[in-house]
């Protein structure tokens, strides 16, 4: 069984790579393609769901082989619960304090990791 801090410091880890693949795809999608920060959220956040639920499963949570018709139903409401906190969060930021765009989606990351972390290790892959 794997300690806590391991775990920790391995959702860190994939956070991060999560947090890199969320940016690019914000980048792309505002810089290049010209879409709003909304829009550019939503679809960069699915970008980073699917790694995330594969590392979460088998490396961070070890949930190990199967158990995928409990889990992602379970995962995909732990990511609802996380997301819809950070998207409040950083359209409060955008819209009612008129924070930069990109600077609340950097903060907004913050409150989705804690909330997610919670999320999947109480409920999603909970051994």
């Amino acid at each position: 069984m794997l300690k806590e801090s391991t775990r920790i410091f391995r959702f860190v880890v994939i956070g991060s790579l999560n947090a890199l693949i969320t940016a690019i795809v914000v980048y792309i999608m505002m810089e290049i393609l010209g879409y709003g920060y909304q829009l550019s959220n939503v679809i960069a956040y699915i970008a980073a769901l699917i790694n995330n639920f594969l590392w979460s499963k088998y490396w961070v949570f070890s949930s190990g082989e199967g158990h995928f018709r409990q889990e992602i139903p379970l995962f995909l409401f732990a990511f609802a619960i996380a997301y819809s906190a950070q998207f409040l969060f950083i359209s409060i930021l955008v819209e009612g304090f008129d924070m930069n765009e990109y600077l609340s989606q950097f903060l907004g990351l913050f409150v989705y990791g804690a909330v997610n972390f919670i999320m999947n290790r109480r409920v999603t892959f909970r051994n």
